[in-house]
């Protein structure tokens, strides 16, 4: 029988695939990335669901969301911290397939940069209120990619 804190540290990661998966990683990786940062600070659980969009799914979320009408790579959209991390996460293939290629990443490198970045945000984390805060996250991001074999997201040796 599960105790409290076993529950609290279990991940229940729904995928659902919205749009052409050519490329995308395995549900067992997006795991792997999303436990990932759950742990990052701590042993935490997590229920959250992953949606891949398309473009135009991607744009009308973060239009009705955010006030911004274009699709933008990851939406995180948390609904509670304690006990557990719940939330729902929306990444738009089409948008990290383009951005990988520019940026001369691999797409699994660009995938898991931003499901640990999805992630941190479901837990509070906040790269838009300050300096401090941005780069507080992007550390934490370092930190975890580099535990799981990626390089420094930020670094993409171009000038």
């Amino acid at each position: 029988m599960d105790t409290p804190a076993t529950t609290s540290r279990r991940l229940n990661l729904s995928v659902q695939y919205a749009c052409n998966t050519d490329g995308v990683p395995s549900r067992p990786q997006f795991r792997a990335w999303a436990r990932a940062a759950l742990n990052a600070d701590g042993m935490r659980g997590g229920q959250i669901t992953l949606r891949l969009v398309d473009a135009e799914e991607g744009q009308s979320l973060n239009r009705d969301y955010r006030g911004k009408d274009y699709a933008t790579n990851v939406l995180s959209f948390p609904y509670e911290i304690e006990p557990v991390v719940i939330g729902d996460l929306a990444i738009c293939h089409p948008v990290v397939a383009r951005e990988a290629a520019e940026q001369g990443k691999t797409l699994e490198a660009h995938y898991a940069h931003l499901v640990v970045h999805g992630v941190l945000h479901l837990q509070g984390y906040d790269h838009e209120t300050g300096e401090a805060d941005a780069a507080r996250m992007e550390d934490k991001e370092r930190e975890i990619l580099a535990s799981l074999g990626f390089a420094d997201p930020y670094n993409t040796g171009k000038a």
